[in-house]
């Protein structure tokens, strides 16, 4: 009987290969592969024309560490890690507080939140733009109608972050809102219950009911967004460009400029590249300990 058990466990797990081959494939050729050719390239002197390649060892790590423009990316994308994140995970954990409840004025609500988050980036970068625009932009005519004027968003250096980051929230939130969703109506009704009777407030059932049992989802919003937040570049390259002043050129965005763009040093881009890994490993690899190696 117990060998044909192990048999049949056997049977179960050759199965299970087979469907997650491809999903393996896929990971090995587009993640896997390029990964280990970066790596290698960061010890080259490689441009993107392939002439005159040669070894040149830790050189352009080195480099890094001396670049004013690599500092000033570094500053800028932790800068906007720290305050988008934080901005994200909370506005999404307010909404989906109020909009848990499973009636169609929530339902309807919930899906034109959530609408923003399947649009392009691109797309959203555009319309942002031309949004704010000071000559044809409906946010600057509305300012000027209530007496403000002058402020120019993107082509500002004291704004052109702030808009970056505001029109970053706007468009994800939905997403953290959607996974909280699920986990305040998986915790158990029994709870609020109790507090009720106890006498406690929906500030109360707020602070010491939901926020303890959403831990997981919170920890998976936290380093999810974390990590897409270190690697900004789309809103970036679609409205400002890095500019102005490189106040919103991020770490990703300077990448591309230096591998992409003259002067089409691989090599050294590559470099940076493995240099953000580390740092999204170092900031991201503690919040998943605390959250979910911890909760074990």
């Amino acid at each position: 009987m117990l060998d044909k058990m192990k048999i049949y466990l056997y049977r179960e797990n050759k199965v299970s290969y087979v469907f997650l081959l491809p999903s393996l494939i896929i990971l090995f050729v587009f993640a896997i592969i390029p990964l280990c050719g970066s790596l290698y390239v960061a010890f080259t002197n490689m441009d993107i024309f392939f002439s005159d390649v040669g070894f040149a060892g830790i050189n352009n790590f080195f480099r890094a560490l001396g670049d004013e423009r690599f500092w000033n990316a570094l500053k800028n994308t932790i800068v906007f890690a720290g305050v988008e994140v934080p901005l994200q995970v909370g506005i999404g954990l307010i909404i989906a507080s109020v909009l848990a409840s499973t009636s169609f004025f929530n339902k309807l609500t919930r899906t034109i939140y959530f609408i923003p988050v399947v649009c392009s980036m691109t797309a959203v970068g555009i319309i942002w733009s031309l949004l704010a625009d000071q000559t044809i932009g409906l946010i600057p005519y509305f300012l000027k109608m209530i007496g403000i004027e002058g402020v120019t968003f993107f082509r500002d250096p004291s704004t052109a972050m702030a808009t970056v980051i505001m029109m970053t929230v706007w468009k994800n939130f939905g997403y953290t809102m959607s996974i909280l969703i699920v986990g305040i109506q998986s915790i158990s009704k029994n709870y609020y219950e109790a507090s009720e009777i106890d006498g406690a407030s929906k500030i109360q059932q707020f602070f010491y009911i939901t926020i303890p049992c959403l831990i997981p989802h919170l920890g998976f919003c936290l380093i999810t967004n974390l990590i897409g937040s270190l690697q900004v570049f789309d809103q970036v390259y679609v409205t400002t460009q890095g500019g102005p002043q490189y106040r919103t050129e991020t770490l990703v965005y300077y990448i591309y400029k230096m591998g992409f763009s003259h002067p089409f040093d691989l090599g050294y881009a590559s470099a940076i590249s493995v240099l953000m890994l580390i740092i999204i490993l170092v900031l991201s690899l503690p919040l998943y300990r605390k959250f979910f190696m911890n909760s074990e």
